[in-house]
């Protein structure tokens, strides 16, 4: 996630009176099927098409408005936790946790503007997910610049909140990946489809890591504390640009399988002089996720493994892994789908979340003995889905964590119930 260094709370306030009173001067009721003729006209997505999860970016509900150049949507989520840890209840709370918007225009054929900015914490927080331009040369390659969603794992692209049947996002794509990972930069991408095959590619050079990856107070080595540097969007901390790459192929019958590749150089090496003060010092991720739909689409299946490699100072506290891996595996099942009340395609899904992550792998120096830190997961959960584009969830979350000696797990749980929507 992406803190603005300015204060932007004004312009986005602006923005959003001037679309209320563009909507009520319109007077015209909004519908899930509105006609071309309308003012007000949603833009839907074509569930036939062969799709990637790198097309998630577009893959999302839009409203027009009249010959306004701009489509506006988003979506919002919701949610009320009990938990407790070691039999110690925590209490209970509602969490407003973000409210995103999105700005899409096609400034001209085959030129798109693409935007997310996000209202966390109620507020509190505005960040920008993304915001890129896309130029279209030919299919197998487009040009993309801008604030870019590295294409590392799928979860960080495709983690809008209306699309998961779970109030927590993944720990592994969280902790090990820090989604939502995006950064300012340039790259190029593109896609190919042949009987029943997609093929498709990304490849950007953007801002990376600083040393926050190692100097935090998390006590173990974390991506996502080396990824808060608030200068980010005008500088890279090492000077050198930090590549990501992905490659992906789905087949209709069979699911969607994809690698992807991230490394960068996160320390300070140099002075602005040239003078070496430091070797480089790396950050790798190597991940791989695999989805898949079955039995008429009733189950769904995925999954996404992640391992990190970061090179240390010698010597170095040994708190501070120098690889880490994590994953998650999810099953979604729909249970029953007809019409309900006045929902033509309501349903009910059962859902199960297996997790691990292990932030230090290796083996203590003076001893030889095992390294833990690491942390098991399960979430049940069951959904209902009124509408494809909302979904109301119960959770029960049940997780153990041990320290780097392998200790007694702490155990925490927590029932959540949740609800989100685009819009």
């Amino acid at each position: 996630m992406k803190i603005f260094t300015f204060n932007f709370k004004n312009q986005v306030a602006i923005f959003i009176c001037m679309n209320i009173s563009i909507y009520a001067n319109a007077q015209v009721t909004l519908t899930n099927q509105v006609t071309d003729s309308s003012f007000l006209k949603r833009i839907k997505t074509d569930s036939s098409k062969q799709k990637l999860n790198m097309d998630c970016v577009y893959d999302k509900p839009f409203l027009s408005v009249g010959k306004l150049p701009i489509a506006l949507g988003g979506y919002m989520e919701a949610n009320t936790q009990y938990s407790g840890t070691n039999g110690v209840p925590s209490g209970f709370s509602f969490q407003a946790r973000r409210v995103s918007i999105f700005l899409e225009s096609s400034i001209a054929k085959n030129i798109k503007f693409n935007s997310e900015i996000e209202f966390a914490n109620g507020g509190k927080d505005i960040e920008v997910e993304y915001a890129f331009l896309d130029m279209e040369f030919h299919p197998l390659f487009n040009l993309r610049g801008g604030i870019i969603v590295n294409p590392i794992g799928s979860f960080n692209e495709n983690h809008d909140g209306p699309k998961w049947d779970f109030v927590d996002r993944p720990l592994s794509s969280t902790t090990i990946i820090p989604s939502t990972l995006s950064e300012a930069g340039f790259g190029i991408f593109g896609k190919y489809f042949n009987n029943g095959w997609s093929l498709g590619y990304e490849a950007y050079l953007t801002n990376g890591f600083d040393e926050g990856i190692i100097l935090n107070s998390d006590g173990h080595t974390s991506l996502a504390d080396g990824n808060q540097n608030q200068n980010k969007f005008s500088q890279t901390n090492s000077g050198l640009p930090m590549f990501t790459g992905k490659i992906a192929i789905r087949n209709r019958a069979i699911g969607e399988f994809g690698i992807s590749y991230l490394t960068d150089i996160y320390n300070k090496w140099q002075t602005s002089d040239g003078l070496i003060i430091a070797p480089k010092r790396s950050a790798n991720i190597l991940a791989g996720d695999f989805q898949t739909s079955q039995f008429n689409n009733k189950l769904t299946i995925t999954t996404e493994v992640a391992k990190v490699y970061v090179q240390l100072p010698d010597n170095y506290n040994q708190n501070y892994g120098s690889q880490q891996w994590g994953g998650f595996i999810d099953f979604v099942y729909t249970v029953i789908q007809h019409k309900m009340f006045d929902w033509e395609h309501a349903k009910f899904e059962l859902a199960l979340r297996l997790q691990y992550v292990d932030y230090n792998i290796g083996t203590f120096k003076e001893t030889g003995g095992n390294i833990y830190d690491d942390l098991w997961a399960i979430t049940p959960g069951i959904a209902f889905r009124p509408v494809g584009s909302t979904v109301l969830r119960l959770n029960y979350g049940y997780q153990w964590q041990r320290d780097i000696f392998g200790n007694t797990p702490v155990r925490t749980a927590a029932i959540q119930f949740g609800v989100s929507t685009y819009f």
